[in-house]
């Protein structure tokens, strides 16, 4: 992480860095996999930055997981087993289980002491769903798991730091691993990845290349866009399916039942 005096400098393109003033910085070290920082600002309050990024951030955490998570889940009209790659801060995994269907979510994240990190110092992040009955919590490959485990999901959710070269996840966003995820899928399956920055100056850094690849696998594919203010642009997320999407209904009563988490 770079600070000069209480302000965290981010480079978000070659040219272009951005300064937050820090409160805290609560953590600063290396686990086996990346360099880790949860760090307290004053405009987006606690965060993590793995590398360098800005992960998720207290104040606009909310508008990612969202986006990633409920679209995906509600194109599937019984959503009872689902599969989290990633996802240490819990925010995932939190709304996975605000639906109501769920009957076991299983989240894999290869870095145990990220998550540990993010139980102890995010906890507005996770909201005690690491200790929820339905959580299987796994610390290993995602895609090592997915090979080796026979188990069928009914969504899939890559929640997974963006692919840089010679990354953790660099090889979880090929299309090898796509199929390898697709055969994990039950019919009428749905997955759904976080797809990177997706903004005029961005999209072709990994939203693109994503979205295609996904393209050649599955017969339905939808890009989903949100700005996330402390990415600095819009965020991509790419949903697939052999299934064709449904209408979703704008009933209230309805969606109140799928999605049954109460709102703060």
């Amino acid at each position: 992480m770079d600070m000069s005096g209480n302000w965290f400098i981010e480079s978000v393109y070659t040219d272009l860095n951005v300064m937050l003033k820090v409160r805290e910085v609560f953590y600063s070290g290396s686990t086996a996999y990346q360099k880790v920082e949860v760090i307290d600002s004053e405009l987006f309050g606690r965060s993590l930055v793995l590398d360098g990024k800005t992960q998720s951030t207290e104040r606009d955490e909310h508008i990612y997981h969202e986006t990633l998570v409920h679209p995906a889940m509600l194109c599937h009209p019984d959503p009872k087993q689902v599969f989290i790659g990633g996802g240490g801060e819990g925010g995932t995994l939190r709304e996975v289980l605000c639906h109501n269907s769920v009957e076991m979510a299983t989240m894999v994240d290869l870095d145990s002491e990220v998550v540990a990190l993010c139980r102890q110092y995010l906890p507005n992040h996770h909201l005690g769903s690491f200790d929820d009955p339905r959580t299987n919590l796994i610390h290993e490959d995602a895609r090592a798991y997915l090979q080796n485990t026979p188990d069928l999901y009914d969504v899939i959710i890559l929640d997974l730091v963006d692919p840089l070269e010679g990354g953790t996840a660099a090889l979880l966003y090929t299309q090898e691993f796509y199929a390898l995820a697709k055969a994990r899928l039950n019919s009428g399956g749905v997955l759904v990845t976080q797809s990177g920055p997706a903004g005029l100056l961005s999209f072709k850094e990994c939203f693109t290349t994503i979205f295609n690849t996904l393209g050649t696998l599955f017969d339905h594919i939808k890009a989903v866009q949100v700005h996330v203010p402390a990415f600095q642009t819009l965020w991509g997320f790419t949903i697939v399916s052999d299934t064709a999407f449904p209408e979703v209904s704008e009933d209230d009563a309805e969606l109140n039942w799928h999605v049954g988490c109460p709102k703060s």
